[in-house]
């Protein structure tokens, strides 16, 4: 009997890269933020949303550019279910450039 353990499977994720020194920041497009904080509120950019309604909103902005990437930052304190929760949403809302925002 020959026992071969399994790769284990979990969200695909690109760790954020420093830029060197000399090198100029892109210009930044109209990048939308959503923020998980501490007390679980989120916030899309600079506007207060519900969980329940994020799906939603998050539809209306990219139903002409699904392409584009949503950036999902958290608080340090937070368990990363909780940050997962909001990826799933916004995968579930045909998003499928997520990223993670260091804090």
């Amino acid at each position: 009997m020959l026992i071969t353990p399994t790769a284990p499977n979990g969200l695909k994720a690109l760790v954020p890269q420093e830029q060197p020194p000399d090198q100029k920041p892109p210009p930044r497009s109209q990048d939308i933020v959503i923020t998980v904080h501490r007390d679980r509120t989120i916030q899309l950019n600079q506007e207060a949303v519900e969980l329940a309604s994020l799906e939603d909103r998050l539809k209306f902005l990219f139903k002409n550019a699904a392409n584009h990437v949503v950036f999902v930052r958290g608080d340090k304190d937070l368990d990363f279910g909780q940050i997962a929760e909001v990826i799933d949403i916004a995968r579930g809302a045909g998003l499928e450039r997520v990223a993670l925002m260091p804090q």
